[in-house]
């Protein structure tokens, strides 16, 4: 099976609101059909999918009764910045770092639909990462 692409799709109550906050985090544009919202980055790649789902309920993190179905995980080459923008684009903090400047970390938020998402720094570039499969898998 060859893949033309991959895309994480979330439900959301109010389709505008969510694609709105996913397109300025990832610096791209909205294509909206009534039901359906894709968010295209900077790049051109089609990174995310937004169904219209009018009894969405948000998800209470970490162990609500309504619990957390998927994630994302954002790596950011200066997490303060990334802190900052998401919380300016109508993010909400659900759990801070011990410390922010700690070598590597992350932190929980949660995108205007309640979906929670990580902001992670200090983990492997893909180029540190590559260089390790080599030499690990030749």
């Amino acid at each position: 099976m060859k893949l033309l692409r991959t895309v994480v799709v979330f439900d959301a109550a109010d389709l505008d609101e969510e694609s709105r906050f996913w397109a300025a985090v990832l610096k791209g544009r909205v294509i909206a059909e009534p039901t359906w919202h894709s968010v295209i980055d900077e790049s051109g790649e089609w990174r995310m999918g937004f169904q219209l789902n009018p009894t969405h309920v948000k998800p209470e993190w970490p162990n609500g009764l309504q619990q957390q179905q998927i994630h994302l995980d954002l790596h950011a080459t200066d997490h303060h910045e990334a802190h900052n923008e998401v919380l300016e684009l109508g993010a909400t903090l659900l759990q801070a770092a011990d410390s922010m400047e700690s070598e590597e970390g992350f932190q929980v938020y949660a995108d205007p639909a309640g979906h929670p998402f990580c902001i992670g720094w200090g983990q492997p570039t893909s180029e540190q990462l590559a260089n390790f499969l080599k030499k690990q898998f030749g």
